[in-house]
């Protein structure tokens, strides 16, 4: 079963970046997913299944009312 994420949900992953950073936010959605390190800005492109693998905890969810002001 996928994962529910939603776009600038913020999650932790299981290893640290290399920057020392472990909180990204999710920047694109599809069939590869995309996030930034909140550490240092870093965009990476993951395959999804490769993704939800590494997702550790959900930190933070965009709220249900930021959807209707794109």
């Amino acid at each position: 079963m996928p994962l529910d994420l939603g776009l600038d949900d913020v999650v932790q992953l299981r290893k640290p970046h290399p920057c020392g950073g472990r909180e990204w936010r999710v920047v694109r959605l599809g069939a590869d997913i995309g996030a930034v390190c909140l550490t240092c800005e870093r965009r990476i492109m993951l395959p999804r299944r490769k993704f939800e693998k590494q997702v550790k905890a959900i930190v933070s969810r965009r709220s249900q009312g930021d959807e209707s002001a794109e």
